[in-house]
């Protein structure tokens, strides 16, 4: 008869718990929305950082290395599409993916946000299932 494994009990490894988590940078200047997110996202089993601000992105993706970046687009000072812009500057082809999560919805909105460098539009409000899915089906295609 086969040992069910206990649910507390240690992985062999912790290096490759950890190696598998998916990080997440959150930034949304909507404290509430961008810790509604992250909450969502860490019961999910992501590991997250959120910031609130454009500068603070920059800032938190050089030092966390996130695989996907949720940017609002409609941030004061740095928004989310001259982070984009910045964050494709300097990382180039490894740049993590960028996800416009944001309340700007139209069209020319869309296409702004793919020139800026977005890789995917989640448009405000969202169905946080269809995040979730979004983040997975990232995920997927990674491997």
């Amino acid at each position: 008869m086969a040992e069910i494994p206990r649910r507390d009990a240690q992985p062999e490894s912790a290096a490759g718990v950890h190696a598998q988590r998916r990080r997440v940078l959150i930034a949304d200047d909507d404290r509430d929305g961008a810790l509604l997110l992250s909450t969502l996202l860490e019961l999910e089993g992501y590991e997250v950082r959120t910031v609130h601000g454009g500068e603070e992105a920059l800032d938190a993706a050089r030092t966390f290395k996130p695989h996907v970046i949720l940017l609002d687009i409609g941030m004061p000072k740095v928004t989310g599409y001259d982070a984009a812009r910045r964050l494709r500057q300097r990382h180039g082809a490894d740049c993590p993916v960028l996800v416009a999560v944001t309340g700007w919805k139209q069209a020319s909105d869309k296409i702004l946000a793919s020139l800026a460098g977005f890789d995917h539009h989640v448009a405000k409000p969202y169905d946080p299932n269809e995040l979730v899915k979004l983040l997975a089906k990232i995920r997927r295609e990674a491997r």
